[in-house]
Formats: C-alpha cells, sequence, structure tokens
C-alpha cells in the first residue's frame, strides 16, 4: 500500500490536508477537528489501508 498522505489524512472523518498536520507531532483535521498525535494518526491510517487489502 502506498503511505502517501497517511499522516495528513482524518482517521476519524477522511478529510486530507497539508494543513491537518500542525507539527511533527501534532494532528488538528481543519474539517472536523479530531486532534491526535500525528505519528499514531499515520499508523492507525496504514495499518487500517493494510486491513482492507487482506479483506478485499
Amino acid at each position: 500500500m502506498n503511505p502517501a498522505n497517511t499522516s495528513r489524512t482524518c482517521p476519524s472523518c477522511g478529510h486530507c490536508a497539508k494543513g491537518n498536520r500542525v507539527t511533527q507531532a501534532g494532528f488538528v483535521c481543519v474539517a472536523c477537528g479530531f486532534a491526535g498525535h500525528g505519528d499514531v494518526v499515520g499508523a492507525t491510517n496504514v495499518l487500517r489501508a493494510g486491513l482492507a487489502l487482506l479483506r478485499a
């Protein structure tokens, strides 16, 4: 799976924007306000995409 933009995509609403990643560690979705650690957000999105590939 392509990991591009996984740390810029909100795991809650799916909105992808450069502005979501406010700092190296900070993530705040500009669309829904979801906040979390940027690396955890990226890892969550990679995990979800990988699981989706396994189910396909």
